[in-house]
């Protein structure tokens, strides 16, 4: 039995061709994929590859999904075909250095899984074991397909404490930008988000942002953003979600006295950044890298969909067939798209 598949050889080389599909062996469950979301990593993927994504070519592609079980492999408790899914795109292997430190976002041995797009998907068992999660029935597939990226927003955020009334400076207004400001009000900050999309200022202004900010004038007129603030010493938390080196320096540029700047956004291997010695040293401002997520955020981030407190439907820009995953990848790319749910 064959199914269609998008296979990844190399940027801007990403070919739908039909393959067998899946079958599950011991500890494994398969996945009919009812929607796979687009996302920045896959565009950037898409564009010059990925050093951690994607090691072995032609690819399987895509990492956000939701569907329903199909196969269940010997051995697997809890899950029986019929069932509505979502899963996380790695799991931790408990054993490494890392894992071991409380760390398991960055375990060393993380099978990182990819192949939404397409008709069917095989979970391999560390997933199967500890990030493959039933559905409430509430809840549609679009809905539960947000949960690997909301799972990072929240890991990203675990980082600090954001507390009511802080001034959080979001730079980036992709889908990731845009959960961040809802997450951050929620919390009860004061949000301003940053971006060079007219039309994507206008969104996060719906979405909650007390402020939205061209990002040529926030480059030009830092001392614009913290006569925005209520005591105007700069932003409490700034949060760089685009992945450019210039990006990173801006949101340390942005950020008061004992304040801090999580790095979001993953930048193009090889690039640098530069900042100040002055402004880190006697400002006590704090540099935060983040990356991926955890079991414990893929559940918290599935029960913050469910609670509903979040508006997602803003963030699809349109439904689009499997056979059109490239015009997806293109209207994100010149037209700035946010997310495409995929149907195959």
């Amino acid at each position: 039995m064959k199914m269609q598949a998008a296979l990844f050889y190399g940027p801007r080389d990403v070919r739908l061709e039909y393959v067998d599909v899946p079958r599950a062996a011991a500890g494994e469950v398969i996945v009919k994929v009812e929607v796979a979301l687009t996302c920045g990593t896959d565009l950037k993927t898409f564009q010059r590859g990925h050093p951690v994504l994607l090691k072995h070519f032609p690819s399987p592609f895509g990492h956000e999904f939701a569907g329903v079980v199909t196969e269940v492999g010997g051995g697997v408790e809890g899950f029986r075909p019929g069932m509505r899914v979502v899963a996380a795109n790695s799991a931790p292997c408990h054993q490494c250095f890392y894992c071991h430190a409380g760390e398991t976002n960055l375990c060393e041995n993380l099978d990182l899984l990819n192949g939404a797009y397409a008709e069917y998907i095989k979970i391999p068992p560390a997933i199967v074991r500890q990030n493959l999660v039933v559905l409430p029935d509430r809840l549609t597939y679009t809905e539960a397909a947000f949960c690997e990226p909301l799972a990072c927003v929240l890991h990203g955020l675990d980082a600090v404490r954001v507390r009511s009334g802080d001034h959080v400076a979001i730079l980036g207004a992709g889908s990731i930008g845009l959960l961040l400001v809802q997450v951050c009000k929620q919390a009860g900050a004061r949000v301003m988000l940053i971006s060079r999309s007219t039309g994507k200022l206008e969104l996060a202004r719906k979405l909650g942002a007390d402020a939205v900010i061209d990002l040529e004038s926030a480059r030009s007129n830092e001392g614009m953003l913290r006569q925005l603030t209520t005591h105007g010493q700069g932003v409490e938390l700034a949060v760089e979600a685009v992945g450019r080196p210039e990006l990173w320096e801006l949101a340390v540029a942005l950020t008061r006295k004992g304040g801090s700047a999580i790095l979001f956004g993953g930048c193009e291997p090889g690039t640098s950044v530069a900042f100040e010695t002055k402004v880190l040293h006697y400002g006590e401002r704090k540099l935060i890298g983040v990356f991926h997520h955890t079991p414990h955020a893929i559940r918290r981030a599935l029960g913050l969909i469910a609670s509903r407190q979040l508006q997602l439907d803003p963030l699809i820009t349109d439904v689009l067939p499997l056979a059109d995953l490239g015009t997806a990848f293109e209207r994100m790319e010149s037209q700035g798209a946010l997310k495409l749910a995929i149907k195959p």
